[in-house]
């Protein structure tokens, strides 16, 4: 069963060689991110799920060449997607290890509840959930303005601050195409995977500095007599 998540977003400038002179501007949100991973250790079992081009297990590592980066001496033969590359790199920052499975954007609701609850069928399992709110926030974003970009992501946000599986798979996935919403999938297989259980959740970290909403949270089982 579900042991414990964090929601992460996927910026590759979360990655200092990736951002180079600019790493420090988001200091607050890699260190927002590598305390939410912390908060996995002593799971059984670790799986990061992002956006991937179709849904299913994924093998490989990461490096940054897209993003102008030298290749290191021993570059992975596959590369993973970026959602995935970047939460299995979150990992190997705080020295974890967890299997990659993607799902894919168009994965309905009811498909991404499933894979959730198929993923942490067995053992005390810890989810890393890769995943960014809209890319059109404003007018600087990747897919420019959307007066209704700001109305989802504080759905989103709410409904990870309140841990609430429920309000998570009520996401319309039509909506989060048309903002870009890459997180919608991934979010819903945390959905999935927590229904049914209380949850006392956290969120350490919620702005949209690039025109991208970006949300950290945690999510763990709620204690007897809690009311979150």
């Amino acid at each position: 069963m579900l042991a414990a998540a964090a929601v992460v977003p996927t910026p590759p400038l979360l990655v200092p060689e990736v951002a180079g002179g600019a790493a420090a501007r988001d200091a607050d949100l890699r260190d927002a991110c590598d305390a939410a991973v912390a908060t996995l250790r002593g799971c059984d079992r670790l799986v990061v799920v992002g956006s991937a081009p179709a849904t299913g297990p994924c093998d490989g590592g990461w490096d940054w060449r897209g993003f102008g980066v030298a290749a290191p001496p021993a570059a992975p033969r596959v590369r993973l997607p970026l959602a995935l590359a970047v939460g299995a790199w979150l990992l190997d920052r705080a020295g974890l290890r967890g299997a990659a499975h993607g799902v894919a954007a168009t994965a309905s609701p009811q498909e991404c509840a499933a894979l959730g609850a198929a993923l942490t069928a067995e053992g005390d399992v810890g989810l890393l959930v890769c995943g960014d709110g809209s890319a059109r926030r404003d007018e600087r974003a990747p897919g420019h303005l959307d007066p209704r970009a700001a109305g989802f992501d504080a759905a989103a946000g709410a409904a990870l601050a309140a841990g609430d599986p429920d309000a998570l798979l009520a996401l319309d996935p039509g909506l989060a195409a048309a903002l870009l919403a890459a997180g919608r999938a991934p979010w819903q297989v945390l959905a999935g995977a927590a229904a049914g259980r209380r949850w006392q959740a956290q969120v350490a970290y919620e702005a949209a500095p690039y025109g991208v909403g970006y949300v950290v949270a945690t999510w763990r089982p709620a204690s007897l007599g809690s009311g979150s």
